[in-house]
């Protein structure tokens, strides 16, 4: 049976009651062996488990625990043959995104899982989650990339959404099929196409003033999204636009600053606020003024690996065209680009 190491970060899974709420709690591994210790001890692979310092509620995650993650598997990683990440719900996406990123290719899975319900609290779905991660890391079909497992089912990390606040099945992929399904076995629909080699752990420079997010709506303030794409410090910008990505035109006052942003050297990405499908610019007369103005439509990259990718390529010192060629393409199956960099 493979070694394994699960890297506990935090979030509900290893949380206790206090009087301000649930609290991210040291000790997990103890309480995780008492609650493993009904089963067959030997029906799951060995593994040790490393608390994070500081644990933290998943809402307080900044870029820097990204460096610690990596860091943490650059440590243990000839040791180990597999890794399990513990996290809080709330980010899981974007950390999963991000990792995904910053390893690049892998010889080993790394399966991000979490919970909605504490471990120990009645029907927590914590040990369900961590029993599936753990029997997919010691699966040969498992692919050797960043996942997320939950709910019985695998997701490519750099496609997984959370989806349900209140539901057990708290994450999907919207627009790429499940990697794995666990019922009574597993299955496998197809073979990861990612390709596999030794990962990069080099850390990223994190800098929070260089991605920002514009959120398109009714009623938004041409004022402050002006303001926004001349800030000086900005180096990424994702448009979270309508349908296949439209923006409101302003009287051509946004394309303008956009086009502004594009000449100084900012990066622009468009993503669709839609669950499902993909950004298409040139569909309709306001989407087609996007390319124009330099632009790139984000094809269907979610969201948060949209944030990832460009807090990660940045954070990494990429720019001018290389930045421009990576973020219109896959890097690795974050999207349904034909172009992969």
């Amino acid at each position: 049976m493979p070694r394994v190491l699960m890297l506990y970060t935090g979030g509900t899974i290893g949380m206790l009651p206090s009087p301000q709420g649930y609290v991210p709690c040291a000790g997990l591994a103890d309480r995780l062996a008492i609650h493993l210790s009904v089963g067959d001890p030997d029906s799951l692979p060995t593994f040790d488990v490393v608390e994070m310092q500081p644990l933290i509620d998943s809402a307080e995650l900044m870029p820097d625990a990204w460096n610690r993650l990596v860091a943490q598997l650059e440590s243990h990683w000839q040791a180990y043959d597999a890794f399990v990440v513990l996290h809080g719900t709330d980010t899981m996406a974007y950390s999963a995104a991000a990792l995904s990123f910053m390893l690049g290719t892998l010889n080993k899975p790394v399966i991000f899982t979490g919970s909605q319900i504490p471990l120990g609290e009645p029907r927590s779905d914590a040990l369900n989650n961590l029993v599936s991660a753990l029997q997919l890391v010691e699966h040969p079909a498992t692919p050797c990339e960043v996942s997320l497992a939950f709910h019985d089912r695998l997701l490519r990390g750099n496609r997984a959404r959370k989806v349900r606040t209140q539901g057990l099945d708290a994450f999907d992929s919207p627009n790429f099929p499940w990697l794995a399904e666990l019922g009574i076995g597993m299955t496998f629909p197809q073979p990861s196409a990612l390709l596999s080699g030794l990962p990069n752990f080099a850390p990223i420079e994190v800098d929070d003033e260089t991605v920002a997010i514009l959120p398109l709506h009714p009623g938004m303030s041409l004022r402050r999204a002006k303001a926004l794409l001349a800030d000086e410090r900005l180096k990424g910008v994702i448009l979270h636009s309508y349908g296949v990505g439209n923006p409101p035109s302003f009287k051509g006052e946004l394309l303008k600053a956009l086009t502004a942003a594009n000449e100084r050297g900012v990066a622009l990405i468009n993503v669709t606020q839609c669950a499902q499908g993909e950004v298409v610019q040139g569909a309709y007369a306001t989407g087609a003024a996007l390319n124009q103005a330099g632009v790139i439509a984000g094809s269907d990259i979610t969201l948060e690996a949209a944030v990832a990718k460009l807090t990660v390529l940045l954070g990494r010192g990429m720019s001018g065209p290389a930045l421009r060629k990576a973020l219109s393409g896959s890097l690795r199956g974050e999207c349904s680009s034909r172009v992969m960099c």
